[in-house]
């Protein structure tokens, strides 16, 4: 009877050693397929998962997820196809609006100097005002559409102490012309960041005629150590749900007269492309924008 008991312990162990060898193996498998996954996710690859078990419940599990792997992966290359016809597209209808835009305005030219009812005269004033808006909007959104289709900036260490400095003297007569007296706080020590000159000024500049939009009178530019710019001012006009909107493209604001729409997108594009972020949030009727970019 003892022999009989110890048998059957000894059955049991073989048994209890051999379902922790499973599982183990189990583990490893999942480890594997996590690991897998994660690098064919981050990689533009069409290589699959491939475990070294050979138990067929995770075999399948491998199997299942390849062909999720190259369903995702052909959906992806079709957006990135898609993507970039879609800018080709852009780019060459805003090219081509310019052309019969020109000829339009040497009619309306042509027009002015002509002798017209005083009727006459205010329809083609009309006219010409909504042709320079769409002018414009034509010109921004071919600018736009440059900008989206640009894979690379050409990069250099820039300061931005300097570069807040030069874009708010280049801006101060519009600022003043608006009755806004800019405040500007910067740390005594260089913020020194990796970034494309023209594209900094570029995003600098629509900040700026942003704030003569919306802007009741103040305008307050931080700088801080870490690469954060705010752009904050008072904006009665404004409200949580217009201030949400305010980096769609072509979401214009009532009270912005001739916006396109496409001047904040555009910063936002760039900061982006230069591996930062920009934020818009509407606080005690104050509009904030805020502008995170990587420093050295």
């Amino acid at each position: 009877m003892e022999n009989l008991l110890w048998a059957v312990i000894g059955i049991l162990a073989v048994i209890m050693i051999a379902l922790i060898i499973k599982i183990i193996l189990l583990q490893k498998s999942a480890k594997e397929i996590e690991t897998a996954f994660a690098d064919r996710l981050a990689a533009d690859t069409n290589t699959l998962i491939d475990i070294s078990s050979g138990d067929r419940h995770m075999k399948s599990l491998a199997r299942s997820i390849n062909t999720q792997l190259r369903l995702l992966r052909d959906e992806q290359h079709r957006f990135v196809q898609g993507d970039h016809e879609l800018k080709n597209a852009v780019t060459n209808i805003s090219h081509d609006l310019r052309t019969p835009l020109t000829a339009i305005f040497g009619y309306l030219d042509l027009l002015q100097k002509q002798e017209k009812s005083p009727e006459a005269e205010r329809y083609l004033n009309i006219i010409t005002e909504r042709c320079e808006n769409l002018k414009a909007l034509t010109e921004e959104l071919f600018r736009y559409s440059i900008i989206i289709a640009t894979e690379s900036l050409q990069k250099e260490e820039l300061c931005l102490n300097s570069a807040i400095e030069e874009s708010v003297a280049g801006y101060y007569a519009a600022l003043t012309e608006h009755d806004i007296s800019p405040k500007i706080i910067l740390p005594t020590q260089k913020v020194m960041c990796v970034a494309d000159r023209s594209a900094l000024n570029r995003i600098f500049s629509n900040l700026l005629s942003n704030a003569v939009k919306y802007s009741s009178g103040d305008l307050k530019i931080t700088l801080k150590e870490n690469g954060e710019i705010t752009f904050e001012n008072t904006a009665e006009t404004l409200d949580e749900v217009q201030v949400g909107r305010l980096f769609d493209r072509f979401y214009t604001v009532e009270d912005a007269g001739k916006s396109t729409g496409l001047g904040l997108a555009i910063s936002r594009t760039l900061t982006e492309q230069m591996g930062g972020t920009a934020e818009a949030e509407y606080k005690d009727g104050r509009l904030v924008i805020v502008l995170k970019l990587p420093v050295k």
